[in-house]
């Protein structure tokens, strides 16, 4: 497998960047897998991400989010940890994907008992909506699309593999 580096920007500047693996690329979605990339614990109260933790990613260059499924490091299934992106930007022959975080989120516990939607404030606080009224009524209805899949059909559908 050959390695890729993701590049998380957030009002037009590099929030973080990491390397993983490349695990599959069908020309619309690429899946990667990294080790939690961010120092320390980081504890959001319905999960906790930690070292060892190890997030299979999903990107699409069509789609308006990424979804991350959360593993320990022995493999146990912590839920999924979705962001309202831009589509991402895949340049293969550089070895990056780029995406553009529009701030709203959405966890799904693994057993499906929790689906939260996360940072409805802050997007609402960036001013997407009067810079871009497209982008944000597109990140609302991806999230709203993501909560749907997630309640209806577990945390699985969420990537549209099965």
């Amino acid at each position: 497998m050959s390695v890729i580096e993701i590049a998380l920007v957030k009002g037009g500047r590099t929030k973080i960047r990491y390397e993983a693996e490349l695990v599959e690329d069908d020309g619309c979605r690429v899946c990667v897998r990294a080790p939690w990339a961010a120092p320390g614990v980081r504890d959001f109260g319905f999960v906790r991400f930690e070292p060892g933790d190890v997030f299979v990613e999903h990107y699409w260059r069509d789609r308006w989010y990424a979804v991350k499924e959360v593993r320990t490091g022995a493999g146990e299934l912590k839920g999924w940890y979705c962001d309202i992106t831009r589509p991402a930007v895949v340049d293969t022959a550089a070895g990056e994907i780029v995406v553009e975080d529009l701030d709203l989120d959405l966890w799904v516990s693994a057993d499906g008992s929790e689906v939260l939607r996360l940072d409805e404030d802050e997007f609402a606080g960036s001013g997407l909506a009067g810079r871009d009224p497209e982008a944000a009524r597109r990140a609302l209805a991806a999230l709203d699309e993501l909560e749907r899949l997630a309640l209806a059909e577990g945390g699985y559908a969420l990537t549209g593999l099965r």
